[in-house]
């Protein structure tokens, strides 16, 4: 894989890419190849909640929410 570096960011930049990569739990080198592929390849790299939308709208129409399952399952356990 290649490497690459970057000079003469300006700290404002480089602190929210530092902010951004706390935020996600990732380094702030892995934050960086996240931005850049998500920039030079939208779409081939999904993140969890893309994911997660592109699942729910397969779903069948009148499937219950994930309220209603909760709501529910609570509902049992106070019954027993």
């Amino acid at each position: 894989m290649a490497q690459l570096t970057v000079r003469n960011v300006d700290d404002a930049i480089a602190a929210a890419l530092k902010e951004r990569a706390m935020r996600s739990g990732r380094s702030t080198e892995a934050e960086h190849r996240k931005i850049l592929e998500e920039v030079l390849r939208p779409g081939q790299n999904p993140d969890f909640f893309s994911e997660a939308r592109a699942r729910r709208v397969k779903l069948k129409p009148g499937a219950p929410s994930t309220i209603e399952i909760l709501r529910d399952d609570r509902g049992r356990d106070r019954a027993r």
